[in-house]
């Protein structure tokens, strides 16, 4: 009796210990398949393609808080790149890194430009709309024309290149969206416009001399910033008045990174990409795209400012007119912008002109580097901030500071000679 009542137990244990372990497995079972079901869920819902409606829904709805939830911004795959589909088919194993840049869905983006009503200007690229997110931020959206062909790898190059580029004069790029089949880069929202619309637009009031000087020396820091700071250097490729947006303060930042390529890149192309008036002809010549050929085009938009004369309309022509009086030196009064009545530095526009004319040389190697550059017009600028600081601190040393500012603005024959030396002097190095 006694060993079959053990051989029971010892039956009983081994029957109790199968069933925990079927149970066990049975529970793993049933997890696996709801996972794979959420999943296939999930996948069909973001295959699904919305058009862009071109008319407005009755009410705005401003991008809700879910942009912080699963769907946006959003990243996906390893280490947080995230994985997209180009317009063109382009397969999961394009992966754009975007470090530091959320990626939108095509909702959210739908919502905060009122399902797409909010139209602030056209581009090559496409449309580009004003947007409200749910931070309080104001955004603008740029979206892909979807028979771009050329544009869908322009966005490739801004995500991949805003991705680590970052500099207080070049716009910023905050995220992005490839969903439903649409593209779309969302920048910081820059209040005031390009450049080129206050030049040319009577919609706008006329931009002072010195304002000008400033947004040149701008424009000179962030091209600065891609030659010198980036690693590896960047050029631009398309530095025109059009690509310098301004912000409420009225400080230029570059844009337009579409055509942008790493120094490291073979530099040789097949096609001349870039705008009529502003190309560099050695790049013309030779297909090959260098940082001087960005100073070629700096130089032209400085022109661009002297002048406010827009290059396709002949403006280099006007410019090597006038240097055969001036030499490249001086007597550039001649070109300047009529609408500015005389309301301008002598001294300043000669110099900023002079410089100008360096950067256009034919020859690249003669043409200065963008930190040469950026040194000459800090320069050219410095007598004129010292003399606003100097009026900003007239009430507190009222006899002292009439003074100084007495004498910067009689400067002696002497003190101006030796200014133009200084620049000149500055200006030869570029040739070595």
């Amino acid at each position: 009796m006694k060993g079959e009542s053990s051989g029971l137990i010892i039956g009983i244990s081994i029957g109790v210990v199968i069933g925990v372990l079927l149970a066990i497995l049975a529970l793993f079972f049933i997890r696996y398949h709801r996972r794979r079901t959420q999943i296939g869920n999930s996948s069909s819902r973001r295959a699904a393609t919305i058009p862009i409606h071109p008319n407005g829904v009755d009410s705005c709805t401003v991008l809700s808080d879910s942009s912080v939830g699963t769907e946006s911004p959003r990243t996906s795959g390893q280490n947080g790149m995230p994985l997209w589909l180009g317009v063109g088919g382009l397969k999961k194993a394009n992966v754009v890194s975007a470090s530091g840049i959320l990626e939108y869905s095509y909702k959210d983006l739908q919502k905060a430009t009122c399902n797409f009503t909010t139209l602030i200007g056209q581009g090559a690229f496409g449309p580009v709309y004003k947007a409200q997110m749910s931070t309080g931020e104001t955004v603008a959206v740029k979206v892909l024309a979807t028979d771009s062909k050329q544009g869908e790898k322009e966005f490739q190059t801004e995500v991949m290149l805003l991705g680590r580029l970052h500099h207080r004069n070049l716009v910023n790029l905050v995220g992005y969206c490839a969903d439903k089949g649409q593209h779309m880069l969302i920048y910081v929202y820059m209040s005031k416009g390009s450049l080129a619309s206050h030049l040319y637009s009577e919609n706008h009031e006329l931009l002072s001399w010195g304002l000008r000087v400033q947004i040149a020396l701008d424009v000179a820091r962030g091209l600065e910033y891609l030659h010198d700071g980036a690693i590896p250097p960047v050029i631009h490729r398309d530095i025109k008045s059009s690509n310098i947006l301004l912000d409420q303060s009225m400080r230029a930042r570059v844009a337009d990174f579409g055509l942008s390529r790493e120094e490291m890149v073979d530099r040789h192309a097949s096609n001349v990409r870039g705008t009529f008036g502003y190309l560099d002809p050695e790049y013309i010549s030779t297909r090959a795209f260098t940082k001087k050929s960005d100073v070629y085009s700096f130089g032209v938009l400085l022109f661009e400012l002297v002048a406010g004369r827009n290059p396709q309309q002949g403006l280099m022509e006007y410019v090597e007119l006038a240097a055969m009086n001036t030499e490249g030196k001086v007597g550039w009064e001649e070109i300047v912008d009529s609408r500015l009545d005389g309301k301008f530095d002598v001294q300043e526009l000669n110099d900023v002109a002079a410089l100008a004319y360096k950067c256009v040389n034919r020859a690249p190697r003669k043409r200065p580097s963008m930190r040469d550059l950026v040194q000459v017009l800090s320069r050219i600028l410095k007598p004129r901030h010292d003399r606003n600081h100097h009026k900003h601190s007239l009430s507190a040393t009222p006899d002292e500071v009439a003074i100084d500012v007495d004498q910067l603005d009689h400067r002696s024959p002497v003190s101006e000679h030796q200014r133009v030396e200084s620049l000149d002097s500055t200006a030869d190095t570029f040739d070595v």
